[in-house]
């Protein structure tokens, strides 16, 4: 029998961060406590996790004692801030933003792909991903690669507007409903109509 560990979710009422809480339970994890962090505007607010209502926290210094794994999708100046906090707390931090994909002692990992660059975490004691797009697209070209030298790749991606959380896709709701009624529609989150 596996150990029971304690997650938070920093970020948990973003789109995002609902989906990460969504694959908890779908996934079963064995999780002994789930921590739902947001800002204060959530603040009062529930989430269901494994048919319990969890209260969503206000995240603050003191968020990560005794959380075993931290799940950050907050924005990059959040992760900033409160990763190596979670790390420094003994949480093991994966970060969801650009926050720490550049740096050099936090490994960029996508496990189907390159999972020993983990053997760097205990460095700083986070561990960051790519971007949902490249995430798909290297998984895809390690087997390619394994078969024959990849010399030029050329991508095109075509962004979700979720990608921008629950106001990119209010915006799109919003232009939507304003297009079908023949009004303009007018970009607030994004620099274009969508």
């Amino acid at each position: 029998m596996s150990r029971k560990i304690r997650v938070a979710v920093c970020g948990a009422t973003g789109a995002v961060g609902r989906e990460m809480v969504k694959v908890i339970e779908e996934r079963r994890l064995p999780v002994a406590g789930l921590r739902l962090l947001a800002s204060e505007r959530s603040a009062g607010q529930t989430l269901e996790f494994a048919g319990e209502q969890v209260p969503v926290e206000v995240l603050g210094e003191g968020s990560f004692t005794g959380i075993d794994i931290a799940l950050f999708s907050a924005g990059a100046d959040v992760s900033r801030r409160y990763a190596p906090l979670a790390a420094r707390a003994g949480a093991v931090v994966v970060d969801n933003t650009s926050a720490f994909r550049l740096e050099d002692d936090v490994p960029l990992v996508v496990p189907e792909v390159n999972s020993q660059a983990l053997e760097r975490f205990s460095r700083r004691g986070i561990v960051a991903n790519p971007n949902c797009s490249t995430i798909q697209l290297v998984v895809v070209l390690k087997p390619l690669e394994r078969l024959a030298a990849i010399r030029r790749v050329v991508v095109s991606t075509y962004q979700s507007v979720s990608g921008a959380g629950r106001k990119g896709m209010e915006e799109l709701a919003r232009q939507t409903m304003d297009r079908l009624t023949f009004k303009d529609a007018k970009p607030s989150v994004f620099a274009q109509p969508i």
